[in-house]
């Protein structure tokens, strides 16, 4: 099926963010996998239909191609599109046990994240895996480059797509971020804190600054059994491992501790990560380590809809608007056993610390410079180097209160994964109805991905009965 466009086709320079990402120095890929709670049963008809009427009419990009003109500059132009070439059905033996297809379904999320996508089509695909696992009796799995946009705007055309299966006629609700309101009394505290804090903030803009700069270029983590350390490790094949978290029990970790959500699974996948490092190898279990925690720049209270999302000066607009903050994994002591809630606010402390900071600005307005003096191409490889020299990425989103579904398929649950990051380990989490769901993604053969499960499942459960279960026991 050909879908031609308007004889007046679309075109917009492509954005920094958009470069950057699709470079020969950096390419990203977004795979999000749905679950379905029935087995997949659609005709290929209504898949390319769906796709025509709803899929790519959310953005242009979707039916565009990245271009670079005479002069080195790239853009966006619109093609027709075959969607025939993005709809994959692949063939697995029939009548497997549930372990059999499992393996295939892991071998096959290998595979994918490492095929990079032709640069002569749109830069999406979906794949139908019409094959029961341990999770799902079905698994329908987007692929999508990253320089389409970031998760808050993949995630948001995806979900334009599927309906709530309590009244499909209602949007999808997600859940607010509340802003704390300040009192007259507590505003004119918070002028005479002022001048301190804003040399606190001058100070730690200058340090954090400094060190982004030379993570990037001069100083890396150590070997550890979470970071290989080698060249190429972004080509190399990845294992993905999912568990699920109550939200309702993360909620009451972050009451009694008096923390935000973030910061308390930040603290679990810290300190689950150490715990996984010292049953590894002892003598590396303490290394030097960064997390590079990934935060949305948009001024985030929900999902808004993709048309809102496209308009000009739009408040949460689409594109690539995120940030990393460094986060050091602080070093496991004998004495966390006993306090694990330590993780959760050191976690608390240092991206508090960061945000005040306007070293993310700055670390902007260098990648900008970079970009205009030396090219994409070289800002790209500034990029590379900080996420090789790092030893994981932590990415969050949030995901709808409803249960969903798409073309009458109840959807079980969903997760996702970042490909082609020059990295050993990544943690995703994404909420849906009452659960987190967190993806651990792990270079093959290198990481033990149900181990470390294992150990960010254990980290979970000693955070929860230290701040839930015997608060009084622990001083934080």
């Amino acid at each position: 099926m050909d879908i031609k466009m308007e004889e007046t086709y679309w075109e917009r320079p492509a954005s920094p963010s958009s470069q950057y990402l699709n470079s020969s120095n950096l390419s990203l890929s977004v795979i999000v996998v749905l679950e379905s709670k029935i087995p997949i049963e659609i005709e290929d008809s209504k898949v390319f239909s769906l796709l025509k009427d709803v899929f790519l009419p959310i953005n242009p990009r979707f039916s565009s191609i990245m271009v670079t003109e005479k002069k080195g500059a790239r853009k966006w132009k619109q093609v027709e599109v075959n969607i025939e070439d993005h709809v994959k059905n692949p063939i697995f033996p029939a009548e497997q046990s549930l372990i059999f297809y499992d393996e295939y379904f892991s071998n096959y999320l290998s595979k994918l994240s490492m095929d990079p996508f032709q640069q002569n089509k749109p830069l999406w695909e979906i794949h139908l895996l019409k094959y029961p696992t341990s999770n799902a009796a079905g698994n329908l799995i987007f692929r999508l480059h990253h320089s389409l946009g970031d998760g808050y705007s993949l995630m948001g055309a995806l979900l334009s797509c599927l309906q709530r299966v309590d009244n499909p006629s209602l949007p999808l609700t997600f859940p607010s971020r509340q802003r704390t309101i300040l009192s007259t009394k507590n505003k004119a505290i918070n002028i005479v804190k002022c001048v301190p804090n804003v040399i606190m903030k001058l100070v730690n803009t200058v340090q954090d600054f400094g060190l982004s700069v030379l993570k990037s270029t001069l100083i890396e983590d150590d070997r550890t059994p979470i970071r290989s350390g080698d060249d190429g490790v972004e080509f190399r094949p990845i294992e993905i491992a999912t568990t699920t978290f109550s939200l309702e029990s993360i909620k009451q970790i972050k009451a009694n501790l008096k923390v935000t959500i973030n910061d308390v699974i930040t603290g679990v996948v810290l300190y689950g990560t150490r715990l996984y490092m010292q049953g590894i190898n002892k003598e590396t279990s303490n290394g030097k380590c960064t997390a590079l925690v990934l935060f949305n720049t948009r001024a985030v209270g929900g999902y808004k809809s993709v048309s809102e999302m496209i308009k000009p000066n739009s408040e949460m607009p689409w594109g690539n608007h995120f940030t990393f903050l460094p986060v050091s994994l602080p070093k496991l002591t004998s004495t966390d056993s006993l306090n694990p809630l330590g993780f959760v606010q050191n976690a608390r402390r240092i991206i508090k610390r960061q945000r005040n900071s306007a070293s993310v600005f700055l670390t902007g307005r260098l990648l900008e410079i970079l970009r205009k003096v030396e090219g994409p191409e070289t800002t790209a490889k500034y990029i590379h180097a900080t996420l090789k020299h790092t030893s994981m990425g932590i990415t969050n989103l949030i995901g709808p209160l409803e249960d969903m579904a798409l073309a009458n398929h109840p959807i079980k649950g969903l997760y996702f994964a970042v490909a082609g990051a020059p990295q050993s380990l990544s943690v995703t989490m994404v909420s849906y109805v009452d659960k987190l769901r967190v993806a651990i993604v792990v270079e093959k053969g290198f990481i033990d991905p149900n181990k470390l499960k294992s150990c960010i499942e254990y980290s979970f459960g000693t955070i929860f009965n230290a701040a839930v279960l015997k608060p009084s026991t622990v001083e934080i």
